[in-house]
């Protein structure tokens, strides 16, 4: 099935594009349903040469090492774009990609996406971001793992979902909008299920966990100083 403008312009690279813009790429997409579970991408497949981005839904990249342990690189949400190696690598996927959800993936034929940059060189531009910022995370991510206790790991993580993806002001603090499981958690910072469960528990004036994997922000100021290394704690 065929993406149609509107769903072109719910992705982030688009979003400015003129409607006769998105209509000249329509001919070259695809939009593809994937149930709850699901597997979009397997390690190591290899691509069709296209830009990937999720329409709606959430998914979830995972990482296997040669042990087999599994770390989480991140969680993706609708208008997002993913599989870089697709577009400006070798064309093999990094990571697993999984639905979290009922999801929706909206594809671009490679040649449709270099003649629209062509045309707008902004969507190149805005394209970069993304892979920068993505860039960074993971260096920040590997920094931690090698030289950050676990409870700074993840006081930050619990801070990078609040800003990238928004919170709700409750009775009692600020919730995320995106849930984090305990096994989420942990996977993204490198340490055990059961260290993790204790970290947020010894967190329990900073950040409130509940059922479904919602966070609840207590004490801001607190969680930055511990993000910073400033605020000690017995974990």
């Amino acid at each position: 099935m065929r993406a149609t403008v509107e769903q072109l312009s719910q992705i982030l690279v688009f979003v400015d594009l003129a409607p006769s813009e998105l209509e000249h790429l329509q001919p070259y997409t695809q939009v593809q349903h994937y149930s709850k579970g699901e597997i979009v991408m397997q390690e190591g497949n290899r691509l069709p040469a296209k830009l990937y981005a999720l329409l709606s839904g959430s998914l979830q990249v995972v990482k296997t090492a040669t042990t087999g342990k599994e770390t989480i690189l991140r969680n993706l949400w609708a208008g997002e774009i993913f599989a870089a190696p697709a577009l400006l690598g070798n064309g093999i996927a990094p990571a697993m990609v999984t639905a979290e959800c009922d999801s929706q993936i909206l594809s671009v034929e490679r040649d449709a996406l270099l003649e629209a940059i062509r045309q707008t060189p902004e969507i190149a531009l805005r394209m970069l971001m993304v892979f920068n910022s993505r860039l960074q995370q993971l260096h920040d991510t590997v920094h931690g793992l090698v030289s950050e206790r676990a409870v700074v790991r993840l006081a930050r993580l619990i801070q990078y979902f609040a800003s990238h993806y928004g919170t709700e002001l409750g009775a009692s603090g600020r919730g995320l909008k995106a849930k984090l499981s305990y096994y989420q958690m942990a996977r993204s910072i490198g340490i055990t299920y059961e260290e993790c469960v204790r970290l947020i528990k010894s967190l329990k004036s900073v950040v409130a966990y509940s059922r479904g994997g919602k966070i609840t922000i207590l004490d801001a100021e607190a969680l930055e100083a511990i993000a910073s290394g400033t605020l000690e704690l017995n974990a």
